[in-house]
C-alpha cells in the first residue's frame, strides 16, 4: 500500500464523477463565508482539486523515503500521470481546466519524485 500513488484516488474519482455524475462536479456542494462579504463556492470539481492538492503534499513527503517501495511509487505515479494525460486529451468529458489542474499534479508528483530519489541517491553516493 505505501506502494500506491494517492493521486490515482483524485484521477478514477473525476473520471467516474466525469462518466456517471457529471452534474455533481459542477454543483455548489457548500459555501465559505470570507470576511469581506463575499462567499467562495466549492463545487464538486473545485473538492477534488483541493483534495488532491492535499494528497499531492502527502506524495511529495512520501518522495522523500528510501525505501525499495519509492521506487515502485515513482513508477506507478508516472502510469497514472499517462493515463491521466490520455484522458485528458481523448475523452471530450475531461476536456476541462479542472482535470487539467489534476493532469499537472500527477505530473508534479512524477517531477517532484523522481528529482528527489536522484538527489538522494546522488547525494548518498558523494558521501559513503
Amino acid at each position: 500500500m505505501a506502494s500506491f500513488p494517492l493521486l490515482a484516488i483524485i484521477v478514477a474519482a473525476y473520471t467516474l464523477l466525469a462518466l456517471v455524475a457529471p452534474a455533481w462536479l459542477e454543483a455548489v456542494l457548500f459555501g465559505l463565508p470570507l470576511l469581506s462579504g463575499a462567499m467562495l463556492l466549492f463545487r464538486g470539481g473545485d473538492l477534488l482539486l483541493v483534495i488532491g492538492l492535499l494528497l499531492l503534499c502527502v506524495e511529495i513527503y512520501r518522495a522523500t523515503s528510501s525505501a525499495t517501495g519509492a521506487i515502485l511509487n515513482h513508477v506507478l505515479s508516472l502510469i497514472v500521470f499517462i493515463i491521466a494525460l490520455i484522458e485528458l486529451i481523448v475523452m471530450p468529458r475531461m476536456a476541462n481546466m479542472t482535470f487539467f489542474l489534476i493532469v499537472l499534479m500527477t505530473l508534479s508528483d512524477v517531477i517532484a519524485g523522481f528529482t528527489v530519489t536522484i538527489s538522494t541517491a546522488r547525494r548518498d553516493m558523494q558521501h559513503p
